[in-house]
Formats: structure tokens, C-alpha cells, sequence
């Protein structure tokens, strides 16, 4: 079924041969890919999936002369490229061109990905694709300002230390003095672990999930350091309730030891199969789970 812009830019192409071109165009690209577009058919919008499924808008001004003169183009990148055109060029040859400029870009998004994931960004709070700074509260009133560089994101980023007193200038002192260790082939977070010397700190947000770590039955967070609990020794829950009302966690080994307890218990295999001790809703562990 045509689509509203289809048919609203169908009813302009008469016998005007730019209107018949950009039509044309159009459709090489895909009508779905169509966001908006100007109404003299000078302006476009197309929206654009990368590799990783982040979706990306490019903007293309056509000049009346088109294809004769290249388009403008525009796009929330953190830079753009340089576009090959020619006479014969056509609209689907930018959008390859910029799909494969997305494709060159995905290492500094994945980085930046990584960064908003594991550590304490203050700012920008919602990043466009375009930005390629973080701020980051490192504690104690100290912060760190990271750039990471969009055509190699894996080097050693520019960073800048806010804040005052002697946790700034440790953190200083040990970035000049290390970073000549950072490692491209290394993971981004370790080498900024490394030439900072200190644990990065993580989201307040999963702080508060990682809080909820204590063992439905035990009530401790860890298993006690114990030579017969062999590589299970220490360690802390590793079974959650899936009822989404309950996600009550678990050491496999208190709820192992306390479906033991339960006469309508069933096993099978070496699988035991239950009720959760809070919600009642169906629990299956593996009686082996604490062997190695």
C-alpha cells in the first residue's frame, strides 16, 4: 500500500525530469527508509541502521542541477566523509557510502558503550553519536574528562582532571607517569585501570543491583572460605529466582541443601526440581552444581 510521502511525492512529479530523478532515486533507496523530505524535493531524510542496530539519520540537500552537482550532506557523526560523486552518482550511492562510514565508526561507539556501561558518567547524560567526551566522577570530588580520539578510538585517549586537593593531583601525577604503558590491544577500561592505578568506579545504578547479593536461605553474601566447598569456596549467589515478582537469589548450595529438606521435591537426573522459598514458583538446580 503507497505510503503517505510516496503518494504525496508522486503527485509532484510531472513532467519536471528533476522530480522524475529524485523519484526514481528515492525508490532505489527504499520508501521505508524515508523519514522526511522537503517540498521541492531538495531536501532528504534517511534513516539508516549500522551493523549493531543503532539507527542514524543523514540528511542530503540536493541542488536543482542534480546529479550534475554533488550533494550536501549532514549526519550525527562524530565526523563526516568525504562523498565520491559523479555525474552518473545517485542518492543510493551516498547512502552505501555512509553505511560504510558507520561501519568505520563502530570501534568508537562500542568504546563509548563500554564507558556509559561500566563507569560513573556524569555527563553528557544522553550522548548524541556526534560527541565523543565522557566525564567521570572518580569519588571524592574528583573527575576525569575523557576524548576519545574518533579515528582511533583505541588510543590513548586526552583526559582532563577537574576538581581540587590531593586525590586530583594522585590521579594527575600517575596518568603522566603511565601513560606510556597504555596498550591498543589491550581492553579500554583495563588500560585506564592500569594507568590510573585505582578501581574504576561503576554506576550508581549498579551499585544498587549488586547490593541485593545476600542468600535467601543463609543470609550471607559470601559461602565461607572452606576447602571442602573446593571452587564454590568464597564465592557469593549464583541462582536468582525467574519469577520477575520475586528474583530472590540463591547459593545453589542452600537451595540444593533446602530442597533436600522438602518431601515434595522430585529429582531428575542430577537435577532437583522445586518450589522457591519466598514465591512458591517452580526452581530446578543441579545437584552437581557445587562440584567442579
Amino acid at each position: 500500500m503507497e505510503c503517505a510521502e510516496q503518494r504525496r511525492c508522486r503527485e509532484m512529479v510531472e513532467s519536471s525530469t528533476f522530480y522524475r530523478a529524485v523519484y526514481s532515486e528515492i525508490e532505489e533507496v527504499g520508501w521505508e527508509h524515508l523519514v522526511r523530505f522537503g517540498g521541492d524535493l531538495t531536501s532528504l531524510s534517511f534513516r539508516i541502521l549500522d551493523g549493531k542496530g543503532r539507527m542514524h539519520i543523514i540528511e542530503i540537500q540536493l541542488d536543482k542541477t542534480h546529479p550534475k552537482w554533488p550533494p550536501s550532506i549532514s549526519a550525527d557523526v562524530p565526523y563526516m566523509f568525504d562523498l565520491k560523486w559523479s555525474t552518473h552518482s545517485r542518492l543510493k550511492d551516498v547512502v552505501q557510502q555512509f553505511k560504510k562510514h558507520l561501519e568505520k565508526l563502530q570501534a568508537f561507539w562500542s568504546t563509548l558503550d563500554d564507558i556509559d556501561r561500566s563507569l560513573w558518567v556524569i555527563d553528557p547524560k544522553q550522548a548524541s553519536p556526534a560527541v565523543s567526551y565522557r566525564q567521570i566522577n572518580m569519588g571524592n570530588d574528583c573527575f576525569i574528562m575523557l576524548s576519545i580520539n574518533a579515528f582511533d578510538p583505541r588510543s590513548l585517549p586526552e583526559c582532563r582532571f577537574i576538581g581540587s586537593g590531593p586525590i586530583v593531583n594522585l590521579l594527575r601525577n600517575r596518568w603522566r607517569r603511565n601513560s606510556k604503558r597504555w596498550i591498543k590491544d589491550k581492553q579500554f577500561l583495563e588500560n585506564l585501570k592500569c594507568l590510573l592505578e585505582t578501581q574504576l568506579p561503576i554506576p550508581p545504578d549498579v551499585q544498587k543491583n549488586e547490593q541485593q547479593v545476600e542468600c535467601g536461605i543463609c543470609y550471607a553474601q559470601s559461602l565461607p572460605i572452606d576447602e571442602e566447598l573446593r571452587h564454590k569456596s568464597g564465592t557469593g549467589t549464583d541462582y536468582t529466582c525467574d519469577n520477575t515478582s520475586c528474583k530472590r537469589a540463591f547459593h545453589s548450595i542452600c537451595l540444593v541443601d533446602w530442597l533436600r529438606s522438602i518431601t515434595t521435591t522430585r529429582q531428575s537426573f542430577d537435577v532437583l526440581f522445586g518450589s522457591c522459598p519466598y514465591c512458591s514458583e517452580p526452581v530446578a538446580v543441579k545437584i552437581d552444581s557445587m562440584k567442579k
